[in-house]
């Protein structure tokens, strides 16, 4: 008979990360147009931790977490895709903290046989982002010059990487020189270590680009680095925000952006993917530079599902590298 429950991580009311407790609820039971999956890994990334704590508006109670990998258990009657029984994916969609969950199939995917579950929870939202940034958040180019804010991270690495691999010259910017060195390591051909302030920055940037400023800056960070990131943009450059790990970007007269007429541009990953087309073509280019071995998906650590407490403590705590795992199964 098949066990009717699943485990949780459920947050009952948002606050610290006392908020998150394992409990179980009833397994949850695909649609006709969902397959059911028992999640092997689930990956952290800095949205888990604004739902917990109520900055981002999802209200409590919450399951957190927006992607994972395992295995198909069970399929709807009306999935697409040719997803059968035992196939191992890797999913975006919700509550990914748990034993099993009910996943749409606009955005899921089997991952090839030498890609581990590991490589796919750790790839499957921070990897996809990485390539709608490069590709339709601004078009990286040859010989352009781009800043990418939180190079040491996991969505920062990736872009780095892509940079490079595109022929860009990468200006990463981190908190440590620990950071630095992974940066370097991963596409960053500058890296500028912040301390106090963004001054450095602007500084390195009319540096080597003899006061042009950059083609286009990708910028997670939010409030603390918006206003760098405007002052090192190009005229005629683009700023990328897809993050607000330090709090929101304040309210913005636009006409700020004529001086060097900028283009700003708010995004998340699902405004490239509203169609399983749309999902495809950037998951398939993504597994293209895995299988070619041009990408490396930096798994900083993967942490057991009772130790879910730590893993919020040490990314809020900016302690951390690369992608960040909770082993489910």
């Amino acid at each position: 008979m098949v066990n009717s429950t699943a485990r949780v991580i459920r947050v009952a009311e948002h606050g610290d990360a006392s908020a998150l407790q394992a409990t179980t609820i009833p397994r949850p039971v695909p649609g006709p147009t969902q397959v059911l999956v028992k999640v092997a890994f689930a990956g952290v990334n800095y949205i888990d931790v604004s739902e917990r704590s109520g900055k981002y508006p999802t209200p409590a109670p919450l399951i957190p977490g927006r992607e994972g990998s395992g295995e198909i258990v069970e399929v709807g009657s009306q999935a697409q895709g040719g997803f059968k029984v035992g196939d191992r994916v890797a999913f975006l969609g919700q509550n990914t903290y748990a034993d099993f969950v009910a996943v749409d199939t606009i955005h899921i995917a089997k991952l090839p046989d030498h890609v581990s579950l590991e490589t796919g929870a750790a790839f499957i939202l921070q990897g996809l982002t990485a390539v709608g940034l490069v590709r339709k958040g601004y078009n990286v180019q040859k010989g352009d010059w781009i800043v990418v804010h939180a190079a040491a991270g996991g969505v920062g690495l990736l872009v780095s990487q892509l940079g490079r691999l595109l022929g860009a010259h990468v200006i990463g910017t981190v908190s440590t020189e620990e950071k630095a060195a992974l940066a370097r390591a991963n596409g960053a051909e500058h890296v500028v270590v912040i301390n106090k302030g963004y001054e450095a920055l602007e500084k390195k940037v009319n540096e080597l680009t003899n006061g042009q400023g950059v083609h286009a800056v990708f910028d997670s960070v939010g409030e603390a680095t918006f206003e760098s990131s405007l002052n090192v943009v190009r005229r005629l450059g683009t700023l990328v925000l897809f993050g607000s790990a330090s709090g929101q970007v304040p309210p913005l007269n636009v006409v700020r952006l004529a001086g060097k007429n900028v283009k700003l541009t708010w995004t998340t990953l699902y405004n490239y993917i509203t169609t399983r087309e749309e999902f495809e073509e950037l998951y398939n280019e993504a597994v293209e530079f895995l299988e070619k071995d041009q990408l490396k998906v930096a798994i900083s650590k993967v942490y057991a599902f009772d130790d879910v407490q730590q893993v919020h403590l040490d990314l809020e705590g900016r302690k951390t590298t690369g992608k960040l795992l909770i082993k489910i199964q």
